[in-house]
């Protein structure tokens, strides 16, 4: 597996975490993107500080404001991403931002379902149908037939608590919306690979790891691995993607995951 090549790249939750570390990664490589978006709901705000100072000292970094349970927030960003590509569109969506929490069965709401779910699945939802445009145009102008990350791809940031053949770490929390949430992440990156291959689009749900990160919790695990290790294994297995993977629920290191 070789490095990821690609012209440009949108992260959604980037302020922090998972989504901060691949935009970290993304600007170190080797090659860099000549666009990295990185999408947060408050560009300007404390929680983004550290996005800012890299933006100060990359110039291919642009901040975009994204809430990504509100539809016109998601047309801004996708128009504003558009005025900065022109007409090379978008090779990349990584759809990141997520929320959580260790709701059980005994005290999940209706609320805290639709939350998950808002931000969860239906947020990458409206974001790849607002991006493929984008997305298909990058497609188009690639050259090769194949699917590629470098050509056009959408990776959903999903998790193994999603799969339902095995539930993954039950014992240390139900998770219940959580858990529902990115099943329904999954079966949704299922029909985008089916829906969007004819386009040259590449589609895929990633398992990060248990992540040491606020959203991760600090149960002490021997499992857990730290956002480098994980956005790095989640780069490199990126960068070997091909059509034969379109569809796949694949973890950081790019072992195959149960649904």
């Amino acid at each position: 597996m070789g490095e990821l090549r690609v012209r440009s790249v949108l992260v959604t939750g980037a302020n922090r975490g998972i989504g901060l570390g691949f935009v970290r990664h993304l600007l170190g490589l080797p090659n860099p993107p000549e666009w990295v978006f990185a999408a947060c709901r408050d560009p300007k705000g404390q929680r983004a500080q550290e996005l800012q100072n890299l933006a100060s000292k990359h110039p291919n970094l642009v901040i975009v404001p994204l809430e990504v349970t509100e539809l016109a927030s998601i047309k801004a960003a996708a128009a504003s991403v558009g005025e900065r590509l022109k007409d090379s569109g978008l090779n990349l969506l990584i759809n990141n931002a997520g929320i959580g929490n260790n709701s059980s069965l005994d005290n999940v709401t209706q609320e805290d379902l639709a939350q998950k779910y808002a931000t969860n699945t239906i947020g990458p939802l409206l974001l790849s149908q607002a991006f493929l445009p984008l997305l298909k145009k990058a497609a188009q102008g690639s050259p090769g037939s194949g699917l590629s990350c470098s050509k056009a791809a959408i990776i959903n940031m999903s998790s193994y608590a999603g799969s339902i053949q095995d539930v993954y770490v039950w014992e240390y929390g139900e998770a219940i919306s959580y858990r529902c949430s990115k099943a329904a992440l999954n079966m949704l990156t299922k029909c985008q690979s089916l829906g969007y291959r004819e386009h040259g689009i590449l589609c895929a749900a990633f398992h990060p790891g248990w992540v040491i990160t606020d959203m991760g919790g600090t149960i002490e695990n021997k499992t857990r691995v730290t956002v480098d290790v994980s956005v790095r294994g989640m780069l490199k297995v990126m960068s070997s993607l091909s059509e034969k993977d379109t569809g796949t629920f694949v973890d950081w290191e790019g072992k195959v995951l149960p649904w």
